[in-house]
């Protein structure tokens, strides 16, 4: 077990998202859907029992102003202060764009929510790991997406 999970975060319920993008992934893909399912396993081994898992947003794209209602549920359980740790194969998965991403974050920290991946676990209450997670962010995955806009200092919007 990780020394950041604490007893405090393993009492709390643990949320697994799993997300693919379209129709044609979850058909088609089904590779990565069992190992984003196998995610719950190591919740397990990290000493969770209570996990959900929230995959109301297979098929549904990250991008635009697409809705998803699972992310927006788990947010929400997050803030009630209901989640130990959130829980995605690749930390990219929850979300595709930087606004999404640095809320998810800061809710994290605020209520000391665990964010953990296949690699690692995440404490955005700490400075080290918050860096990492900003390293993490969607926008920096250039492999999750083909592209993404920068806003420069002056204001202006470049298209890559």
């Amino acid at each position: 077990m990780s020394e950041k999970i604490k007893p405090h975060h393993l009492e709390r319920k643990a949320i697994l998202y799993v997300r693919q993008s379209s129709a044609y992934q979850v058909q088609n893909n089904l590779e990565s859907q069992k190992l984003q399912y196998a995610m719950r396993d190591r919740l397990c081994n990290l000493g969770w029992r209570d996990i959900e898992v929230v995959d109301e947003d297979l098929g549904r794209t990250a991008s635009g102003t697409v809705t998803r209602a699972g992310f927006e549920r788990m947010v929400a359980e997050v803030c009630l202060g209901h989640v130990g740790a959130v829980a995605a194969r690749e930390v990219s998965r929850f979300a595709r764009n930087s606004r999404e991403w640095q809320k998810l974050v800061e809710v994290c920290r605020v209520v000391d929510t665990l964010l953990i991946d296949q690699e690692m676990v995440y404490t955005p209450r700490q400075s080290n790991d918050r860096l990492l997670l900003g390293l993490n962010r969607p926008e920096t995955q250039s492999t999750s997406y083909s592209t993404f806009c920068w806003t420069t200092s002056l204001g202006s919007v470049v298209q890559f």
